[in-house]
């Protein structure tokens, strides 16, 4: 048993020495001069998407932990993007993998977990995946938990974690030291290893939330209540939750930004237009809370960066967010708020967004 930990933790740390660092891309906008915009590629990891980093550390932590052993099944819930990088993971450690998904994923990512090895559990009911996913720990297999456990298992004082990524990347830049981070809330990894991080560091750097109309979070955010729950369906996977996860936490979050879905879809066609590739519906999310608080900061007379994250890939979504049939059969119409997303571009004032 020990040998075998030893050895599946040799094959992380090689794994994690191949890996390079991902792009910090800047973006300028004319109504806002003064203000610069970056996005961090996660999508260019060896999975696809920002949930590389958080895999990799869900099994370091289990392997460390003495949760995982020799040929043991591994199973998470997950929407998709922790799935594909989980079961990627677990194909080069030689271990069974079971994902436990809504039924209503993405059928791209369904494929792509399957592509590598690992078996989809569907689940009509996307509140019941958690009881699903303990039951197959119940009966054997090692439970990685990113829904409990993200935040615990990624070390947030450094260890090339995302947010000393960002801070090193940008200490040649106009603002090295942002004005605003923000990222969206799935397991509340990424926001707690952030928000600690900034805090770690004494930087003045604020953190902004950025989520789903009517997710659990930001309810619970607001109210500093822990059983808050979402009162809106969302179509943007991975993010706005439908309870509070035990890795969000309330206090290193300095402001959260409620986002439309229709917002999120026009918002990821401007993304296309101005880096050449589509990213998926988190990553829109983003781009919209970031002009909100850019116009904020430019009514304020204040100058400075905001930095946010480009989570995955929008080929995951073709059948999905970038499918006019399929936007059209959920009743969903981003024009209005396309149009309302290109004047604040323009003009740096902000356009309501429905």
């Amino acid at each position: 048993m020990r040998a075998w930990t030893g050895q599946a933790l040799a094959r992380l740390r090689q794994e994690a020495a191949r890996s390079a660092d991902t792009h910090l891309l800047r973006l300028e906008f004319p109504g806002f001069p003064g203000i610069e915009f970056y996005f961090k590629d996660e999508a260019a990891h060896p999975t696809g998407s920002l949930k590389h980093r958080l895999a990799r550390s869900l099994y370091l932590y289990a392997l460390c932990n003495g949760r995982l052993h020799p040929g043991q099944p591994v199973v998470d819930a997950s929407s998709g993007s922790t799935a594909i990088s989980e079961a990627w993971f677990a194909r080069l450690l030689g271990l069974p993998f079971t994902a436990v998904m809504p039924a209503a994923t993405a059928p791209r990512k369904i494929a792509d977990v399957q592509a590598l090895g690992g078996r989809c559990d569907l689940i009509d009911d996307p509140s019941q995946v958690y009881e699903r996913a303990a039951w197959h720990a119940a009966n054997g297999a090692c439970h990685l938990d990113q829904f409990g456990l993200a935040e615990r298992a990624t070390d947030w004082r450094g260890n090339n974690n995302i947010a000393e990524s960002i801070i090193g990347q940008l200490a040649q830049e106009p603002h090295p030291e942002p004005a605003w981070i923000v990222c969206g809330a799935g397991t509340g990894g990424t926001s707690a290893t952030i928000g600690r991080y900034l805090r770690y560091r004494g930087l003045p750097t604020r953190l902004c939330v950025a989520e789903p109309a009517g997710s659990a979070f930001a309810h619970g955010w607001r109210s500093r209540d822990r059983t808050a729950t979402g009162s809106e369906p969302t179509v943007i996977e991975g993010i706005g939750r439908p309870r509070v996860e035990p890795g969000f936490l309330f206090e290193v979050v300095d402001d959260v930004v409620e986002v439309p879905d229709s917002a999120s879809i026009a918002a990821m066609t401007l993304l296309e237009e101005q880096i050449g590739r589509r990213y998926g519906g988190s990553s829109g999310t983003n781009l919209v809370a970031c002009l909100l608080l850019a116009t904020r900061m430019r009514a304020a007379g204040k100058r400075g960066s905001i930095v946010s994250l480009l989570c995955d890939p929008g080929e995951r979504y073709d059948q999905t967010l970038y499918c006019p049939d399929w936007l059209a059969r959920n009743g969903l119409d981003p024009s209005a708020a396309e149009a309302a997303l290109r004047a604040t571009l323009t003009t740096g004032d902000w356009h309501p967004v429905a």
